[in-house]
């Protein structure tokens, strides 16, 4: 999901057209027995993602005998390993990115190859949506594999009880339940800070219903300024929670020292130090490998809240890309497979994935609470792609500079949304170019 420097992915952009120009060869109708060739995959996915990443590739590879594939986990620093690993003429054969910001960098530098040929599976298997994320300039260079929810938060469900907390419909309701929380002895809130996009998710889940989808599309595209009276306004909503240092599990610094999976095993290990966590339907996969928490038992989830009263059933999503840098039989093997539901379906079994592709079937998902998150995703009246992720790189996705490290400041210092909104606009007319 990141780079760590907007010099070195500058440069590894800038030599990406030279490294790998030039067309591939068409798709050709063979035999699986016939399609042979070792094939080198990279994502951010690491943990419970990524044994359930590799169980999807042992199911191709069971179908596809001849071909063998490596998987290399990049965690945040996927952007940058990427830049440098095709500026030096060595990419692997598919990546996985999370940002569509970055596939399209990758279109324009000529690095990466159309995989029009798998056009007709996902067609048979995909809403127009999702095939809209994967194309740039008509061409289809992407293919959305594991679609997120993110507009959930995730609870313990015996510490709610204990404070009598229900899950809150309302922005209000969360905070009020989180004073309840606080005064039965339990912290309400564990963030992981120490991850700046999950701090971006809940800037956009808020801004999204308090503003709207059509602002949300303005600011995405930088066609609002980052210091308008809206985003100040959300940033002064996310404040309400930041601000309440006291129920933070570790405080402000300990919640900019806590990873993802940290603030997950944070509210469901044993024992609990929070309450609530907010992040995606992935959560759930988290909880299951490295907790013995059972789903509704000890843990449940519950859609964003709406802000001002608006926005109950909007979703903020997102989703992770198969690209294409190499084009083989194999390579194009693996992407057609991925388009079929029986791989989407290895997964969502193991819990912790959302399918955006329409005909995996909702009994594979292991609980009720996955097949919910799966069916807000698909049928929300609203739903718009992480803003984040569609924004540049530099500004969207970067470890240590853009909105990451600026909303790793502003949970520093709260309050001080004047000067934080400045230095996202400074930096988002930086990346944007406008």
């Amino acid at each position: 999901m990141v780079l760590t420097g907007v010099g070195v992915v500058a440069v590894g952009l800038a030599l990406i057209a030279a490294a790998c120009g030039g067309g591939g060869k068409k798709a050709t109708t063979t035999g699986a027995a016939s399609v042979s060739g070792s094939i080198s995959v990279e994502a951010v996915w690491s943990g419970a993602e990524q044994a359930s990443f590799k169980a999807v590739l042992n199911g191709f590879m069971a179908k596809y005998p001849n071909v063998s594939v490596s998987y290399k986990s990049d965690g945040d620093q996927l952007p940058t390993v990427l830049a440098t690993e095709v500026s030096g003429g060595n990419p692997p054969d598919l990546a996985v990115v999370p940002q569509p910001g970055l596939m399209k960098q990758f279109v324009q530098k000529g690095a990466l190859k159309p995989i029009d040929f798998a056009k007709p599976t996902i067609q048979q298997h995909y809403a127009p949506v999702w095939i809209d994320l994967g194309t740039v300039s008509g061409k289809l260079y992407g293919i959305v594999f594991k679609g997120a929810n993110k507009s959930t938060g995730w609870y313990n469900v015996q510490l709610s009880n204990a404070a009598g907390v229900t899950p809150p419909k309302a922005w209000t309701a969360l905070l009020s339940g989180a004073k309840k929380l606080q005064a039965s002895g339990t912290k309400a809130y564990s963030i992981g800070g120490a991850d700046g996009w999950t701090l971006t998710d809940l800037f956009e889940n808020i801004f999204l219903r308090q503003a709207g989808p059509a602002d949300y599309d303005l600011l995405t595209q930088h066609n609002m300024k980052w210091t308008s009276a809206p985003v100040k306004k959300a940033l002064s909503t996310m404040a309400q929670v930041f601000g309440d240092t006291s129920n933070i599990a570790g405080g402000t610094q300990g919640a900019l020292l806590t990873d993802f999976p940290t603030s997950v095993t944070n509210v469901f290990g044993n024992p609990p130090k929070a309450a609530i966590v907010f992040e995606g339907d992935f959560v759930e996969g988290t909880i299951t490998s490295s907790t013995k928490a059972k789903p509704a038992t000890n843990f449940n989830e519950f859609a964003f809240p709406s802000v001002d009263g608006k926005g109950a059933d909007y979703v903020m999503g997102g989703g992770d890309t198969v690209v294409m840098f190499r084009n083989s039989a194999a390579a194009r093997a693996l992407i057609d497979y991925l388009a079929t539901p029986q791989a989407a379906e290895i997964w969502a079994k193991r819990g912790g994935f959302s399918s955006p592709n329409k005909d995996v079937k909702a009994s594979v998902y292991p609980d009720p609470i996955q097949r919910r998150m799966a069916l807000a995703l698909a049928t929300a009246p609203v739903f718009r792609f992480d803003m984040s992720d569609q924004a540049p790189a530099a500004f969207g996705a970067t470890v240590g500079q853009g909105e990451w490290k600026i909303l790793q400041d502003f949970l520093k210092n709260p309050k001080n949304v004047n000067g934080i909104a400045a230095q996202l606009e400074a930096s988002a007319t930086k990346a944007y170019g406008h």
